[in-house]
Order: C-alpha cells, then structure tokens, then sequence
C-alpha cells in the first residue's frame, strides 16, 4: 500500500521591514519626558488578543528575549523602560522587539501615540499644499461680493471696514490658513444668502426686531418673517430666502440694493 505523503506545515514568511522607527506623542504632547508600559501588571494591563489561538497574550519587553511575548520567552529576562523624550522615540533596527511591541501589538498605539511613516506623512503634506492652492486659485478669482460673503463669515461686521484690496487680502490669508473651511463655504449657497440678509438689514430695507425674532420691512414694519427659537436670524433668513414667498423679497431687495 502506497504510504500517503503528508503536507509539510506552511512556514509564515516574515515581512517585517528592518529598519529605523520613530514614535510620537499624539495631541501635541512633548513632555520632558513620558513613560509608557513595558510590562503586564495588575494596575496596567499589557495583552494583545491573538486572533489564531483566540486569546489574550501577555506582553513584555525584555532586551535579551526574542519576542515580546511572555509565552514565548525564556529564562532570565533583561527587564527594559520605553521613554518617550520631548514627545518622541527613535528605535533603531537593531532593536526588533522593541519594534514590534510600539508598531504591532502596543495598546497605546493610536490613543497615547503613533507611528511615524514619512510616506504616509509626505502623501498628507501633498494634500494638503494641493488643497491650498485649489483654495488661494479659487480665492484670486472670486468676485467682491462672494468674498464678503465668506469673509463676513471670519470677520463679521469688521468686513464692512475693509477697502477692495484689504478685503482680497484678507481672503487669501483666510484661504491659505484654512483651505478645507474656505472651500466648504464656497460651496455653501446660504454664506450668500445670509451676507444678502446683513446687507439689506444694514441698508436699511429691511429691520430686525430688537429680540432678534422678526424681520419686517423698514419702510411699512409689514413682518416678513418670524425667525424660528434658538436659530441665528440671518441664518434662518437665508433658507426663507429660497421658499416661494421669500424668493418674491428676494427679488424685491435685490433691486431696492442696485
């Protein structure tokens, strides 16, 4: 009877990538110095679930074992601290352990501090230099009257100061400085709308009651409309804007602003 061969066990490779590894402290913390845990106690848990064997497995760095598993390790163990110094760690490639623990298994990863890829971070830095100049070129050819628009947005009533130039000025620091916000605004239809408000409410077109609850005309006190409770009133003018009856003052102002 011809004997069955048995399957030779597949042997994992190993992808790891040798090489040096820097760690950082997240939320902008750069104490002197900042301590994380290195080893399983009581009062600070140090596990890794294992999805193959199904449970939790104690970690531990010690220097002179292989893996930072105690389950794994043997002997006499070489017990070492993990020291962030200035908000930082470099770890060498020579200390593979060490490594594995912070990139791997560490609990803290992604809560007291992360991993620093300088791909990863490169590909964020193009992003966000692409994303400026999508917002300074969208800001140089933007027309005075959505500018104020937006600006009156970070401004406010100082807008209202500003000479043609001062106000493009202002823009494209504004579009530099925050270029996500910048764009979202110029998209936002209502930043338009809500600037139209404030600027017949200033011309003297239209008036806002003292409690901020009713716009009416200046000329006649007709009420237009009753802002809704706990609702910023230019805000809530904007959407009234874009309904039937407040598309007919709409037009009204417009004309009553040329």
């Amino acid at each position: 009877m011809e004997k069955v061969k048995e399957k030779a066990p597949k042997v994992k490779k190993d992808t790891w990538e040798y090489k040096d590894r820097s760690y950082y402290l997240t939320g902008r913390k750069e104490p002197l110095t900042y301590k994380i845990s290195s080893r399983h106690t009581t009062r600070h848990p140090l596990f890794w679930f294992d999805p193959e064997k199904g449970y939790n497995r104690e970690l531990r760095y010690a220097s002179n074992q292989k893996s930072v598993f105690v389950d794994e390790q043997d002997g006499m163990v070489t017990l070492e601290h993990i020291i962030f110094e200035d908000g930082t760690l470099f770890v060498p490639k020579e200390k593979v352990q060490l490594q594995k623990l912070l990139s791997l298994y560490h609990p803290a990863k992604g809560k007291v501090y992360l991993e620093l890829d300088k791909q990863v971070e490169a590909e964020d830095d193009l992003d966000i230099i692409e994303l400026e100049i999508e917002a300074l070129n969208a800001a140089k050819n933007m027309d005075l009257e959505q500018a104020e628009a937006i600006l009156r947005v970070e401004q406010g009533s100082s807008v209202n100061n500003l000479s043609s130039k001062e106000l493009k000025r202002d823009l494209l620091i504004f579009a530099r400085r925050n270029p996500k916000l910048f764009l979202d605004l110029c998209e936002d239809e209502n930043v338009m709308l809500r600037n139209f408000a404030i600027n017949a409410t200033e011309a003297g077109i239209i008036k806002l009651s003292q409690d901020n609850r009713v716009f009416t005309w200046a000329s006649n006190g007709r009420k237009l409309m009753t802002v809704p409770f706990d609702e910023n009133p230019y805000s809530a003018m904007a959407v009234w804007f874009q309904t039937d009856e407040g598309l007919e003052v709409y037009k009204s102002i417009e004309k009553k602003l040329k």
